[in-house]
């Protein structure tokens, strides 16, 4: 019992103190209470002291004054520069009511608690920040305006050449502006009542490649332009100096960190280097000897500078303390046509030789040299199909043709690639005299008295076409070529022994050339001119046989032709006749004064 007394008067203490502090800050709180309609002391609103205020004189005092300031700019600053901003520039709209709301819960609460959190608040202070909106796309555009102007980027750590010595170019930081912040720094500085200068953040950016990094660079730098380099291929020798290595080796810049063989001068250096060494394969070809036999002309191999390996060459041996020789390195090109291969094709003798001469105009000539040039070395394999269309190619502007003459139905037009049909008839011909089998031929619809008879043939790309096949058990290679009188084809292959027997038969007519009358007004009436006489329609018939060795019959074949007739063109006058002149008669009156004088009768 004694102990539990001595235990409760020190509780009793407690409990009567704590009674007390309650007690004292109850009568404290009340103390500071105030009126629950006005704003706490020491409350502020956008830096705006409205202690004191009601909520309705609070909100009034803060519209008037940022109604005020809407055209006030406030200046930003950031790296040594300004930029002026106002609220109305960025459609900056403030909820004052929500802010003094905000503003009066501060201070909201049971008499006591109301007086106690009013004391904290006039201690301490409160500043509370309004709910703000604002025109985003405009902000976005300032910031991103501003950021462009104080950005500065960062210097990477880089090498330079001082003369022929490489020296250290010092790395550097940079800085470029904190978007996010500083968008909320805008923002809140132009809802602010405030027109003081703001600081916008910025962010410090780092070089990528820092001294550092390029120290091992910058001995290897040192080094590799200290002595010249020697580069060898076969007995092609270069000597590059110093000041050569110098104009080649790149240094480390840009965030590179490795010495390289490139730029300009590295690129010109590695064309003169394939100037020597580059060489185009060369396929295997034929030659046709005085005795009209095949020579195959061998192939040969190319050769084409590897200029990443050759260029990393170079820069190993300049990177070297011991013997700087660097040697060239090329990549073997094979020819895509053999000497075996071409010997394989057996093509060893002429098969027939056909020539035509040159007619028309200088662009019709360019014409047939052009297409003659582009079937020219054709081969076609054993059983396979020539076709003139598919050797040369659409006649165009674009691929070198030009405008000539040529037949379209009966009459002659203008047309790009005129004339292409001469070097038809002279491959056509040169077929029949070898003894193939020709499977596509089209006649002129007009008949060409320089052709023979009944074995001329024209093209149209791409509908009218002239093929042959090569019906033998060997290639056939195709030549053409032009001289200063003419075109020729010559049809080269294995020796067939093939006997052609051709026979033409009459030319006859088949009756009158069409006439074309066309009436002209500068004619005299009834008077005929002909001004072209044309051609009649006229018809052909050719055979050819084929004989093989043996004397059997390979081909009969009987070749018709229909040619057209060329039109009479007779111009008739449709002038009429002057009329005649008309005569005009003058009538000249003379006026004749007779005087009488009366006499006595004679005798009288």
């Amino acid at each position: 019992m004694i102990r539990r007394r001595e235990l409760a008067a020190p509780f009793r203490a407690i409990v009567l103190g704590v009674v007390l502090v309650a007690v004292a800050g109850i009568a404290l709180g009340l103390a500071f209470a105030g009126s629950p309609a006005k704003l706490a002391d020491g409350v502020h609103i956008a830096g705006v002291d409205v202690g004191g205020l009601s909520a309705a004189q609070a909100r009034t005092v803060l519209e008037r004054r940022f109604a005020s300031l809407r055209a006030t700019p406030v200046t930003f600053t950031a790296d040594g520069q300004s930029f002026e901003l106002t609220p109305a520039q960025l459609g900056v709209q403030v909820d004052w009511a929500a802010a003094v709301d905000a503003a009066q819960r501060q201070g909201e609460g049971f008499g006591p608690v109301r007086g106690l959190r009013r004391i904290s608040t006039r201690i301490f202070g409160t500043d509370v920040l309004p709910t703000t909106q604002v025109y985003e796309r405009a902000l976005t555009y300032v910031i991103g305006e501003i950021a462009k102007d104080v950005a500065r980027a960062p210097r990477d750590a880089a090498l330079r050449y001082d003369g022929l010595e490489p020296v250290s170019v010092p790395a550097a930081e940079g800085q470029r502006l904190d978007r996010e912040a500083a968008a909320e720094v805008v923002v809140r500085a132009l809802a602010g009542l405030t027109r003081r200068p703001v600081g916008l953040p910025l962010q410090v950016t780092a070089p990528e490649v820092t001294d550092a990094d390029l120290e091992d660079a910058l001995d290897d730098a040192k080094l590799a332009v200290s002595a010249p380099v020697r580069l060898n291929l076969g007995k092609a020798r270069w000597r590059l100096k110093r000041p050569r290595l110098a104009a080649l080796i790149r240094l480390p810049a840009q965030g590179r960190t490795e010495l390289e063989l490139a730029g300009k001068g590295a690129d010109r250096f590695l064309d003169g280097v394939a100037a020597h060494v580059n060489r185009r394969a060369l396929d295997a070809t034929f030659r046709v000897r005085p005795d009209s036999s095949v020579q195959v002309v061998p192939a040969a191999f190319g050769r084409r500078l590897d200029r990443s390996a050759t260029a990393r060459a170079v820069l190993a041996a300049a990177l070297s303390d011991g013997d700087r020789l660097a040697r060239v390195s090329a990549r073997t090109l094979p020819p895509q046509r053999t000497t075996a291969e071409a010997r394989a094709m057996g093509i060893t003798a002429t098969l027939a030789v056909y020539s035509t001469a040159y007619a028309g105009s200088a662009d019709r000539i360019h014409n047939l040299q052009l297409a003659i040039s582009l079937l020219d070395g054709t081969l076609v394999r054993p059983g396979g199909v020539f076709s003139l269309n598919e050797t040369i190619g659409e006649r165009t502007a674009e691929r070198g043709f030009r405008v000539a003459p040529v037949i379209v139905g009966s009459e002659y037009e203008e047309a790009v690639g005129g004339g292409t049909s001469q070097v038809a008839t002279t491959v056509f011909n040169a077929a029949w005299e070898a003894g193939l089998k020709i499977t596509e031929r089209n006649p002129h619809a007009l008949y060409i008295s320089r052709y023979p008879v009944g074995r001329d043939a024209t093209v149209n790309y791409p509908n009218l076409d002239l093929k042959f096949v090569n019906d033998t058990k060997r290639w056939i290679l195709v030549r053409g070529w032009s001289t200063s009188t003419g075109i020729t084809v010559g049809l080269y292959g294995a020796p067939t022994g093939r006997r052609v027997v051709s026979e033409a038969g009459p030319l006859v007519v088949r009756g009158s050339p069409p006439v074309e009358k066309i009436e002209d007004p500068e004619q005299p009436l009834g008077e005929r001119v002909v001004e072209a006489y044309g051609e009649p329609p006229r018809s052909v018939t050719v055979t050819r046989k084929v004989y093989l060795p043996s004397g059997k019959l390979l081909y009969d074949e009987t070749w018709s032709t229909y040619y057209r007739g060329e039109k009479r063109v007779v111009r008739i006058g449709t002038k009429p006749p002057e009329p005649p002149p008309i005569m005009t008669t003058t009538t000249t009156t003379t006026t004749t004064t007779t005087t009488t004088t009366t006499e006595p009768p004679p005798g009288q």
